[in-house]
């Protein structure tokens, strides 16, 4: 099941542009520190997930602070950067704002400056303060959201696609409760059933009230510490004001006005949207799901990448390029390993990724 179908005030809280490191640091690490365990009315997990499908939220406004430790090798430029794969490492803290199905905001503040989503109504803005650059598009009657989601940045976003993950293979219970951004919660806990997965446990604390995700976590196999989690550390359910959702562009501002004939997307010799790629497929369900992408200029891609001289550009085939060497009655290629995922770059041009194990890529590969 999804909780985004009956639930879209989760939806929105994926920004349409980069995702940057914000101010804050491991300071609000402290909040996500262990507190008395409430005394909370028991509940089953089937009934946590109902309360999850029926909340309904008018307004939110508050603070997430998000840590990343996957046990990723340390390729410059791999995860760097302001783009959402600079959210697979370190710890990131943004600001969100919610009022209704179509106003909606997120705030992402670094030394350096600031980078704000913005929809209002139809109008959708992004905002670079570093740059003094800003992109306005207007968004199609109906739409949902902000754009298409890349990366969670809130623990409602990240149990979205947990949920949707329940099936045969997934084994649902209830944790311990906890005390979230001074809000009492239950916690849900999913544990994949499938040994192929690298994931050991999801834990999503649920406001005891509001029925709303307030803290993400995920544990890899082996480890009783959280890969990757996410938590309110301050959250108010009061609607915010509507100036919130108003944007004036600053004075000196460039602004780009995104149309079907200028966005990116739709430019001469782009390819369609993941969905329509022929070169992009799916292997498996459910936690084990894995990706398969035929990558331009099949021919050994692996070899070709250690060499180019683009290793900082940030380039997956170049960077990868630099992993060791693998090999077996699938082909060769250059394995990375994560605590959560793998990826697989052969040397007949395909990628192969997955939260799995290496062996599940290596049965990809050769079927």
């Amino acid at each position: 099941m999804s909780v985004l179908k009956s639930r879209p005030v989760l939806r929105w809280l994926v920004p349409v542009t980069a995702v940057v490191t914000v101010i804050g640091g491991g300071a609000a690490l402290g909040t996500f520190a262990a507190q008395a365990e409430p005394s909370l009315p028991p509940r089953t997990a089937a009934q946590l997930l109902v309360d999850l499908q029926t909340s309904r939220l008018e307004g939110l406004s508050g603070t997430v602070v998000q840590r990343a430790d996957l046990g990723l090798p340390p390729l410059a430029g791999l995860v760097a950067g302001d783009g959402p794969a600079g959210l697979l490492t370190g710890t990131h803290t943004l600001r969100v704002w919610h009022s209704g199905p179509d106003r909606q905001r997120i705030a992402l503040v670094d030394t350096l400056g600031e980078r704000d989503v913005i929809r209002n109504g139809r109008d959708v803005w992004a905002w670079n303060s570093r740059s003094n650059t800003a992109t306005h598009r207007t968004l199609p009657e109906g739409a949902g959201g902000t754009g298409s989601p890349e990366l969670p940045v809130t623990p409602g976003e990240a149990a979205d696609r947990a949920l949707a993950a329940i099936s045969p293979s997934t084994e649902v219970s209830v944790g311990r409760s906890a005390t979230v951004a001074g809000r009492d919660a239950y916690e849900l806990v999913l544990a994949p059933r499938d040994a192929a997965s690298l994931v050991h446990q999801v834990r999503i604390a649920i406001d005891a009230r509001q029925h709303v995700p307030l803290r993400f976590e995920v544990f890899a196999d082996g480890s009783d510490k959280p890969a990757f989690e996410m938590a309110f550390t301050q959250v108010s359910y009061a609607r915010p004001d509507a100036e919130q959702f108003t944007f004036n562009p600053p004075p000196g501002v460039k602004v780009t006005e995104e149309t079907a004939g200028n966005k990116p997307a739709d430019a001469p010799g782009k390819r369609p949207a993941h969905g329509e790629r022929p070169d992009v497929r799916t292997v498996g369900e459910s936690w084990a799901t894995v990706v398969v992408a035929r990558l331009d200029g099949a021919g050994a891609p692996a070899d070709r990448a250690g060499t180019t001289g683009n290793e900082s550009t940030g380039d997956p085939a170049a960077l990868l390029g630099k992993l060791p060497k693998v090999s077996g009655d699938w082909g060769s290629g250059r394995l990375l390993t994560g605590k959560l995922f793998s990826a697989l770059l052969t040397d007949d041009g395909r990628l192969i990724a997955g939260a799995v194990t290496p062996e599940r890529l290596y049965e990809v590969a050769r079927g």
